[in-house]
């Protein structure tokens, strides 16, 4: 397809002519406006950096992707608020007779902020981009082939049916066919068809967006949307309090009361499909084909007291490796915290009490890490607990450069098929563990069109992941919000992907 795209000064030039409410604007967030009309614009921080502005690269996926992507990009399908699959490019989709394909029919006058028409040609090349590029998504897509028959109609053909597919896309974002496959290509002012472009971009900093005119779903109210990363908690809550920042999630518990007491703030939590895990290497030998130690491990961490503690609002003890928000969720055992009869069966497996164990993780979970490695210690485990920043988490994940992983979960498309199906299989090499039988049950659990076998056939899985301590999995997790009070319309995601594209200031 031949298309003629315009350059980025001419695109620049065209935000400035969107029109403006007849609000003064501010050069923080929506506080201190000298008593005027409250400016349409709004700062939100929250607990990831926003690294690139490319959905495809290593980095999708991640909350800061993901944040910053569904406010410049499209996709076929996304999820509401309660996690039903809605359509977004996509009008409507069917699965063929065999469930192996997939038919999308993707809606009509929908462009990219250049202008140009977005078409089927533009989904099929960008998805062979997303495959490239080796996006951690893309692990949803094993085989998975397209192809555009006509300019509003989408194939997905995959090697065995996939019942799960319309739920898997929703991880992944629409790119003008053009887009070379290579690192940085999207630059820092990509071309996209969501409801906001690109002002500006420094990575691990503020992204500042202004409405997309062309947005087929509407320009939003907003004349200004800035995400800012604010690494420090108390530092982005200060900013709240100030007025610096309008919008923060990821609030800590100890930090709700405070907050509601300030009179202006608004808090809520809501329950997402997100767990903690904490993955243990099973490449490395002293973890490799060994549940017990990995078991010990677990029942040697009083989870149930740390949450108690640090998480008594947004925090859950876990029955499962996956939320019970998600289709596939079921209850199992809980491992119960027993710190004498978990030595004596390290010391029965032989584990070595000499050697010190890595456990990465990210600083905003620095306080449940330390009282995890407190709890270790206390039966002789040494670990040493690595903070990253998000990049270099990120590369030494999945280049697997660990002992032990602590992460924040989520289940795109609220299907366990994105989180069970795409991290636990023997092919997917992301904590190195591998089990056929395992991989048989997700296999038929991911192709099977009957709802409630799936649910059956993931809760076996579930068991097995469980009981073979895969990881210890201490935690659900509720998303807490906190927001200036004159700020409304935006979506309180649970899985802590807000959306301002209907958000708005009270007094313009």
């Amino acid at each position: 397809m031949t298309r003629v795209r315009l350059v980025q000064g001419l695109v620049a030039a065209a935000a400035l002519l969107l029109p403006l409410s007849a609000c003064t604007t501010t050069t923080g967030g929506t506080g201190g406006d000298g008593g005027g009309a409250a400016a349409q614009e709004v700062v939100a921080s929250g607990q990831y950096p926003v690294e690139n502005l490319d959905p495809h690269s290593a980095s999708g996926g991640s909350a800061g992707m993901d944040l910053v992507a569904k406010e410049i990009y499209s996709r076929l399908t996304a999820t509401d608020e309660t996690g039903k699959i809605v359509g977004d490019l996509a009008t409507e989709w069917k699965a063929g007779d065999t469930g192996d394909s997939w038919t999308f029919t993707l809606r009509e006058g929908a462009t990219f902020t250049d202008g140009s028409a977005l078409d089927s040609a533009d989904v099929a090349a960008s998805f062979k981009r997303f495959l490239e590029l080796d996006s951690p998504p893309a692990a949803n897509f094993p085989g998975v082939t397209v192809d555009a028959p006509d300019p509003t109609t989408v194939i997905f053909k995959a090697e065995k049916p996939d019942a799960a597919l319309p739920s898997k896309l929703t991880t992944f974002y629409v790119l003008p066919s053009e887009t070379p496959a290579k690192a940085g290509a999207v630059g820092e002012k990509p071309v996209g068809s969501g409801p906001y472009q690109v002002e500006s971009f420094a990575a691990g900093q503020d992204v500042v967006l202004v409405p997309n005119a062309k947005y087929f779903g509407g320009a939003p109210t907003l004349t200004k949307l800035t995400l800012r990363t604010i690494p420090e908690i108390s530092t982005r809550l200060t900013a709240l309090q100030t007025g610096e920042v309008d919008v923060v999630w990821g609030v800590p518990d100890d930090q709700l009361a405070e907050l509601r007491g300030a009179g202006t703030i608004k808090t809520e939590s809501v329950q997402s499909a997100g767990s903690v895990l904490i993955w243990f290497n099973s490449e490395k030998p002293f973890f490799k084909d060994k549940p017990e130690v990995r078991r010990a491990l677990w029942q040697a961490v009083d989870f149930a007291t740390i949450i108690k503690q640090i998480y008594p609002e947004t925090g859950t003890p876990a029955d499962s490796a996956i939320a019970p928000t998600v289709l596939g969720y079921a209850a199992q055992t809980p491992v119960t915290y027993d710190p004498e009869a978990a030595k004596q069966a390290l010391t029965k497996a032989g584990f070595d009490f000499d050697k010190t164990y890595e456990l990465q993780y990210q600083s905003q979970f620095k306080p449940f890490v330390s009282a995890i490695v407190s709890d270790l210690a206390k039966i002789g485990v040494k670990v040493d607990a690595k903070e990253k920043e998000q990049a270099v988490f990120i590369e030494d994940l999945l280049a697997m450069r660990w002992d032990i992983n602590f992460q924040q979960v989520g289940t795109a498309g609220f299907d366990a098929s994105t989180n069970l199906g795409r991290l636990y299989t023997c092919a997917a090499k992301r904590n190195g563990y591998c089990n056929p039988e395992l991989d048989k049950l997700l296999a038929e659990a991911g192709s099977n069109p009957d709802q409630a076998k799936r649910e059956e056939l993931y809760a076996q899985a579930g068991k097995i992941i469980w009981e073979d301590a895969v990881g210890m999995f201490p935690m659900f997790v509720k998303t807490s919000y906190a927001w200036n009070d004159k700020v409304s319309g935006f979506t309180l995601d649970p899985q802590g992907l807000p959306d301002f594209r209907a958000a708005k200031v009270a007094g313009s």
